[in-house]
């Protein structure tokens, strides 16, 4: 008999309060290496705020959350940091920094968290640029860049550490549908390359169908379903259901104003 390895990342019971509005009431997930998870559910829902909980900048209320088996929520800053560092992050407003060229966006986590020479973090920026089809831009500031450059330039900088997890925050927000495509297509391309787990957080359907390898459901603060992408084209549940068709009748709109639904 075969054992089961031990999951990338499990969260158990995870709750999160701010005052009194509770954001997750109970979230239990578990991600294995190498897969692409989609997680969708509604604005506002807690989707980035369970990104923010995975990375250790909010720490929940209750309930477990270990990365290979580690507890994040009680560690320490200094070993936090350190499991940052395997962490990759891609934000949905790119996130450079406006002052600095691309090359210099890409080498400072690499100047700040690495003792590795000038010569070699050059190396290492043109290769993860190459990964994304963006050598070209190595010397141009961010606002030269277009959004779905500043996109391709993000997913690069989300892999300067070869991180094992990487963590995607709306990744093709914004984008016209073939340059959504290409950021999909790329997101596929560098999980598949660098070996990494991905958690890419979404409402947009086509992007999360071409991504995933799983899907999970966050709704009222829990996740209410997950499964493959198969399972949730004809999925029983009428949230999800309606959720996935975009239609316009159903228990999601239940409680708008009579004018709104």
């Amino acid at each position: 008999m075969t054992a089961t390895a031990s999951p990338l990342l499990e969260l158990e019971d995870v709750r999160l309060s701010f005052e009194r509005e509770e954001i997750l009431r109970g979230v239990d997930l578990r991600l294995s290496e190498r897969e692409r998870l989609i997680v969708l559910g509604q604005s506002g829902g807690g989707k980035s705020t369970l990104l923010r909980l995975i990375l250790g900048i909010l720490k929940p209320n209750g309930g477990s959350l270990r990365f290979k088996g580690l507890e994040v929520t009680r560690m320490g800053r200094r070993r936090l940091n350190k499991i940052r560092q395997r962490i990759g992050m891609v934000y949905q407003n790119s996130a450079l920094i406006s002052s600095l060229n691309v090359r210099d966006n890409l080498a400072l986590p690499l100047e700040e968290l690495s003792d590795k020479s000038e010569k070699e973090i050059d190396e290492i920026v043109m290769h993860k640029l190459e990964l994304v089809g963006m050598t070209e831009a190595r010397d141009k500031m961010p606002a030269e860049l277009s959004g779905g450059m500043r996109k391709r330039i993000a997913l690069a900088r989300g892999i300067i550490m070869d991180p094992e997890l990487i963590l995607y925050d709306e990744p093709s927000a914004g984008l016209d549908p073939v340059t959504s495509t290409l950021i999909d297509q790329l997101i596929i391309s560098l999980s598949e390359k660098i070996g990494a787990t991905s958690i890419i957080v979404t409402h947009e359907m086509e992007s999360a169908f071409r991504i995933a390898t799983r899907m999970a459901m966050l709704y009222q603060g829990r996740i209410i379903a997950e499964g493959a992408p198969a399972v949730f084209e004809h999925h029983p549940d009428p949230v999800v259901a309606q959720f996935v068709s975009g239609d316009t009748h159903g228990p999601l709109l239940d409680h708008l104003p009579e004018e709104l639904s």
